[in-house]
């Protein structure tokens, strides 16, 4: 699912008339490239992911760090420890509308989507994990945007990929 675009989407605003509407993509960053992106200046890898996110913004996108993926850099941060890349984590989550909190609404999608992958023979975890990439799908469809409005960026497609739209962060295109 490389390529993903940004594309003008017409719909009726009235019986009368339509407008052309641009839709902003919503892309929802995985803990791969949260914790890239806001790795120290220098980093080869870090430094790109920054320009595509800047890049995916200037076109129009809507970058969005979920709560899990905060979670999931924040506890490595805090473990190694490194208060500076804990910093810029928290500056990069703090510009507005980019932090996406766990609702109760979440928990309970998430606690569906991890029987019904259980059920289906596809787990996305170990049963005694808490699973992190439920609770990421689950936050994300818990926006309620239509699937061609909304991806997930991430390094490892595979089980995010049974419930939401999802690429390598270097394949979604602004």
């Amino acid at each position: 699912m490389g390529g993903v675009q940004n594309k003008p989407q017409c719909r009726e605003r009235s019986r009368w008339r339509k407008a052309c509407l641009l839709v902003a993509l919503t892309i929802v960053l995985d803990t791969s490239p949260l914790g890239t992106v806001t790795k120290r200046g220098g980093v080869a890898e870090a430094d790109a992911c920054r320009q595509w996110v800047a890049d995916c913004r200037g076109a129009g996108a809507v970058i969005i760090a979920p709560a899990i993926a905060y979670y999931e850099v924040a506890r490595e941060l805090e473990r190694v420890p490194n208060p500076t890349g804990l910093a810029r984590l928290d500056a990069f989550c703090s510009i507005p509308g980019c932090y996406l909190p766990l609702t109760d609404s979440a928990l309970k999608l998430a606690a569906k989507l991890w029987a019904t992958a259980r059920k289906a023979g596809t787990p996305t975890a170990d049963p005694k994990e808490l699973d992190g990439d439920v609770l990421l799908c689950a936050q994300t469809l818990d926006l309620g945007l239509p699937p061609s409005e909304v991806i997930v960026a991430t390094l490892n497609p595979g089980h995010l990929s049974q419930f939401v739209h999802v690429d390598y962060w270097h394949n979604i295109n602004p």
